[in-house]
């Protein structure tokens, strides 16, 4: 069963039944109170729920204790179908696509929601769904079925129609998931957190950073022979080190830590307290938990590659130690999954090579392609591996990657082949058909960081050059497929869950948690092992490649794995 929905931007709205080809069926029925009636279809169907934007419409529905089982996101599918065509950017929101149907001037997206801390917002914003009031003259419902009914005739055009379905479906999945974690929101004890802050930073003070901050930066003062310099100021660290006659491209800890010079100790340990000071200090803790929870606002497919974002909060970026802070309610129980050496067995799966499938059936992938390939040597197996993925074409990889290239030709070939077409000015896609943008953005904004264990390979800046733009495509056509994964795995699993109380709360990139009962934790920790298999079955078929996961049911997150 297909439902329509248009919310007419107060409480009430339209809902059209919809043929398996979006043509209409019957006609429309009018809601006044629009969550009563979609709690209502719901409980009796379990249909398919067609609407604009899941990021509008839902969190107003969970807030009226509505939940829904499943949908279908015109805007993420519109996003998904315009990179597939090579048009990524282009406006996604219904009227654009709409527009785009009939041939008329495609409007731009509104502007994105800013992030908004709990607890501020007025409560007759709450009363609306969030979702925008419609044009005058625009009927939001027959632009719902049009633009529906389009996108499945485009869905089936494109070079694997099964594949970029299952595509849309976790892509909405993973809206609805986004939606429901942000509203339950991850348990949080703010005076823990306040003990960790005092423990690290020492007590706050009325004006200035606090005392361990300031005891660090006199360090590094000291350290340079100077007074004044702030080590927050990268400008001002790279010129003091330029008069000690050391030259650093940049401040980041990676290239710090192969400075050997009295300053770098006190100024690393300044930039990670810093850090946790201005994103997750006692302003952040205010500003963003309440009543136990941290509740932020997800955005699912929110960076290229498909892995999520938040609007705010820094929710996919806590630090470990402020983890500690994260501590099940009495009686419950945190399940931590994650996925290790995820973006190597994709690898292993998306290229059809044998005989790295056959290595990623172990445990260890590392130390099965190290007792096949490198002698025993488990640390040269990671370089090469890693190497071939990021594009590493110096230093300790090139022999590695020469045994890599002999012993696994078909993997070696698919990045090769990825990073042609990328210096090319071509487009490359994932296993289920997201598509890189089609001009080389920087690196880091496309949320496709090498790991330091790639080495030092060059990282573009934005633009341009082709062996950039080959780095790229090189990595997207991985973790693009590993972010896939992840999204199956983590729609797979709100299936599993229904009918228990335990709760998603935390999704991050390769790592997910449930909020569950004590004595639920072993059914939780059972579905999340079966979901890990299902996802892959879903995904890659028979493969011989395995995706087992590091599982822990804990009272804190911090005591994970």
């Amino acid at each position: 069963m297909l439902v329509a929905v248009a919310p007419d931007g107060r409480q009430g709205g339209r809902m059209q039944e919809l043929a398996a080809d979006g043509s209409p069926l019957g006609p429309p029925r009018v809601a006044d109170d629009l969550a009563g009636a979609i709690a209502e279809r719901e409980a009796a169907e379990h249909p398919r729920w067609v609407w604009p934007s899941t990021a509008d419409l839902y969190p107003g529905l969970l807030r009226a204790g509505v939940r829904v089982a499943r949908c279908h996101d015109l805007e993420l599918t519109e996003a998904l179908l315009m990179g597939h065509a090579g048009w990524w950017g282009s406006p996604r929101a219904l009227p654009a696509a709409r527009a785009r149907l009939h041939g008329l001037p495609v409007p731009p997206d509104p502007p994105s929601r800013m992030p908004e801390p709990p607890g501020f917002a007025q409560g007759a914003l709450f009363e609306t769904f969030g979702a925008p009031r419609p044009a005058a003259g625009f009927d939001v419902l027959q632009a719902t079925q049009e633009v529906y009914a389009w996108q499945l005739r485009r869905i089936s055009g494109v070079e694997h129609p099964g594949r970029f379905r299952l595509l849309v479906a976790a892509e909405s999945a993973g809206a609805l998931i986004g939606a429901e974690m942000g509203h339950a929101g991850l348990p949080w004890r703010a005076d823990v957190h306040d003990q960790v802050l005092r423990e690290l930073l020492g007590p706050p003070q009325p004006v200035g950073p606090p005392r361990r901050l300031a005891e660090l930066a006199a360090e590094v003062n000291a350290a340079f022979g100077v007074h004044g310099l702030h080590p927050d100021s990268p400008a001002e660290v790279v010129r003091a080190f330029a008069r000690a006659g050391v030259d650093v491209p940049n401040t980041r800890a990676w290239v710090l830590r192969k400075v050997d010079h009295p300053a770098v100790p006190p100024l690393l340990a300044y930039k990670e307290l810093y850090r946790i000071w201005t994103a997750h200090g006692w302003s952040w803790c205010d500003a963003w938990v309440r009543d136990g929870r941290f509740r932020p606002e997800y955005v699912p497919g929110g960076v290229v590659s498909g892995r999520w974002a938040t609007r705010g909060g820094g929710a996919l970026q806590v630090p470990k130690v402020v983890r500690r802070a994260v501590i099940a309610d009495p009686g419950w129980r945190f399940v931590v999954a994650d996925a290790g050496q995820l973006e190597p067995r994709v690898l292993a799966a998306v290229s059809g090579d044998a005989r790295l499938a056959a290595a990623a059936a172990a445990g260890d992938l590392y130390a099965a392609l190290a007792a096949d390939s490198f002698d025993g040597d488990r640390a040269r197996a990671k370089v090469a591996l890693l190497g071939a993925m990021y594009g590493q074409t110096g230093g300790a990889a090139v022999p590695a990657l020469a045994v890599l290239r002999q012993r696994y030709p078909t993997a070696f070939e698919f990045v090769e082949a990825a990073a042609r077409t990328g210096e090319a000015g071509g487009l490359v896609r994932s296993w289920l058909g997201r598509t890189c943008p089609p001009a080389a953005s920087a690196w880091r904004d496309a949320g496709l960081d090498p790991p330091e264990e790639a080495g030092s390979a060059e990282m573009p800046q934005g633009g341009a050059s082709g062996r950039a733009r080959g780095r790229f495509t090189r990595n997207f056509v991985i973790q693009a497929t590993a972010a896939e994964w992840a999204l199956v795995l983590l729609a797979t699993l709100r299936t599993a869950l229904e009918g228990t109380k335990a709760e998603l709360v935390l999704f991050v990139h390769d790592e997910v948690v449930v909020h569950c009962p004590a004595e639920q934790a072993e059914q939780v920790v059972a579905a999340v092992h079966a979901s890990a298999e299902q996802a892959g079955r879903l995904l890659f078929g028979d493969t011989a490649v395995r995706f087992p996961l590091d599982v822990s049911a804990v009272g804190a997150y911090a005591e994970a794995k």
